[in-house]
This record gives C-alpha cells, sequence and structure tokens, in this order.
C-alpha cells in the first residue's frame, strides 16, 4: 500500500508543473493558424472564436494566414512550432485528406499534432453564377456532359477539400469539368460572382449572403441531409447523385508536445465557446452545427475522415493538380 502511495503522489508531482502552467496560461497573445487566405469560411469563423476566447480568457487570440499547398503549408509550420499552447491550427477537411494527397508530408496528422476540440459541422452548397442555364444539379450535370470540360469549377486550392469533393461528385455523375484553383477564396467567390468561374462547392457560411443579395444561385446541399436553414433545397443524393455526402468539419488542433493540462485548458475554454448563444446565433444561421467536442472525440473523429479521404482518392484516382 505505501509504494502505491508512492506512486501516485511522485505522478502527480511530476503533473504539477503542466497544472501550474496550464492555471497561468496564456499570458501572452496566441495565434491560431489559418491555412488559407483571408476571406475563407474557415477565416471568418476562426475570428469569431478567437474574439470570444479574448473576451472570455481575457488575452488576445488573433488569425494569422499562412495559405498554400492544400493547407500542408499551415498544418506544417504548425507542426513545428513551440509547443507551449501559444500556436494554434484552424483545420476543415483539407487537413485529413492531406494523407490521401502528398506522400512525402513533413509532417503526421496523427503524430505531430494534439486535438483540442471539434467546434462545428457545416452545411455546404453547390452554387453557380446566376447567368449560367442550369437551375438545378441534374440541369448542372446534363450540361457538363453536353459540353465536357466547358465547365470552370472554382476551389480554394488543389488538394483542398473543395477540390477533392467536387471531384467526387463530378466522377460520381461521370462529367469532366475544368477546375480552376484559388489561394484566396475571397478572389475564387469575386470570381464566379463575375461569371469568370461557373460553379463551386463551399460552405453555406460563405455562401449564404451572396444567396440572399442573388449574387449566386444554389443548385443543392452538399449534405445527404437536408438543411432547415435552406428548406427548399435539395440534397444532391436527392438530386440523382447517389452516395454523395459532402460535410464539412472546422476544429482546433496543436503541436503534439503541448502540456496536456493547457490542452484540456484550452478545450473547456472553447467547449463554452461553442455553446455561447451569441457565437450559436451568428453561425447557426449560416449553416454551422456546433459541437465543442473533447479532445478524445475529435482525436476520433480525425482518424474517421482521414480514413475517409483516403478512400475517396482511391476510388477516384483523385492526382493533385498544380
Amino acid at each position: 500500500m505505501q509504494s502505491r502511495n508512492l506512486k501516485i503522489t511522485a505522478a502527480a508531482f511530476a503533473m504539477l508543473p503542466g497544472l501550474a502552467f496550464a492555471q497561468a496560461y496564456p499570458t501572452r497573445p496566441v495565434t491560431i493558424v489559418v491555412p488559407f487566405g483571408p476571406g475563407a469560411s474557415t477565416d471568418i469563423e476562426t475570428r469569431i472564436y478567437a474574439q470570444k476566447l479574448t473576451e472570455t480568457v481575457g488575452q488576445s487570440f488573433v488569425a494569422d494566414y499562412k495559405p498554400g499547398a492544400g493547407t500542408t503549408v499551415g498544418s506544417g509550420y504548425v507542426a513545428k512550432s513551440a509547443p507551449d499552447g501559444y500556436t494554434l491550427l484552424a483545420i476543415t477537411g483539407s487537413f485529413t485528406a492531406s494523407p490521401a494527397l502528398y506522400p512525402t508530408l513533413s509532417f503526421d496528422p496523427i503524430r505531430d499534432f494534439a486535438p483540442i476540440s471539434l467546434m462545428s459541422r457545416r452545411t455546404t452548397v453547390i452554387v453557380a453564377y446566376p447567368g449560367t442555364p442550369y437551375k438545378n444539379i441534374p440541369e448542372y450535370v446534363a450540361y457538363a456532359k453536353a459540353n465536357p470540360g466547358k465547365v470552370n469549377v472554382g476551389t480554394t486550392g488543389s488538394g483542398g477539400s473543395p477540390h477533392l469533393n467536387s471531384a467526387w461528385f463530378h466522377g460520381l455523375t461521370n462529367t469532366q469539368v475544368t477546375f480552376v484553383h484559388y489561394k484566396a477564396a475571397a478572389a475564387g467567390q469575386a470570381d464566379l460572382m463575375a461569371g469568370r468561374v461557373d460553379v463551386t462547392f463551399t460552405t453555406a457560411l460563405s455562401a449564404i449572403p451572396h444567396l440572399k443579395s442573388g449574387k449566386l444561385k444554389l443548385l443543392g446541399i452538399g449534405n445527404a441531409e437536408r438543411s432547415p436553414l435552406l428548406p427548399d433545397a435539395l440534397p444532391a443524393v436527392e438530386q440523382g447523385v447517389a452516395g454523395y455526402d459532402y460535410s464539412s468539419i472546422f476544429g482546433i488542433i496543436a503541436p503534439a508536445a503541448v502540456p496536456q493540462p493547457v490542452i484540456n485548458r484550452l478545450a473547456t475554454e472553447l467547449a463554452k465557446v461553442a455553446r455561447s448563444p451569441d457565437v450559436a446565433k451568428k453561425l447557426e444561421a449560416d449553416g454551422g452545427l456546433m459541437v465543442g467536442s473533447t479532445p478524445a472525440q475529435f482525436r476520433q473523429v480525425i482518424a474517421s475522415e482521414i480514413a475517409r479521404y483516403k478512400k475517396i482518392v482511391a476510388d477516384t484516382g483523385i492526382k493533385l493538380e498544380e
């Protein structure tokens, strides 16, 4: 019994530095790296959380942009950052897709990161320039089949989640299109509203204001389930694209060696943010479903998403485009 008590005491003593650090943390501004350019839905959501954390924690949380290479530039930067809790990473499906696309990643998405919280799942939409001749997905598919390679589909970068999921869609529908990749979502969205690209697959968060203003046209929902936010819009799977389900995740992770007490502190604070009525009002109005998971729950989601994207890439033969 005495030996067991000594072991417990020693273990508790070993945790004290981390616990003390977590109690004091943060003592300076925290950076959340966004692996996309300004204006992307990930940027919008990150800044909402950063503002709320700044209010509730009492220290500044700021977004920093490091776009490129299907989010691997920003992810690699954070993987190599000091494991002190002051550099975090906002991730979407593009992060979990990277192992299927990049055989020589500079980081391991499981080993090199510590999940903190899955913050939300997002409604995704398929939208078009209003001047295009199709009003729904069957009409779009028929047009793309009759005009192979002539439809320009905008994405937030080669290998990103919108690219993969739109390539998956076009594989399922046996249609050929031309992908146009943008480093910044704002530039792609501007080209879509100007008619320089025809279609994009994106989140409702970034599309709904332009749908309301008439600057974009809604063809359908990517998620398999209908959205109460867009009650008149049908999911792609209900419009003849069997098996298609493009939902989007958003979460926060950190370098792997960040002390667990700090991870737990961040997870607790982020869960509070996810359950905050004002945050939920902002994001749920634009298609977000708030979650605020534990680190362990988020680790399971990341692992399952990685497996899902590996299957998509294997089934479709998607290759990165320059």
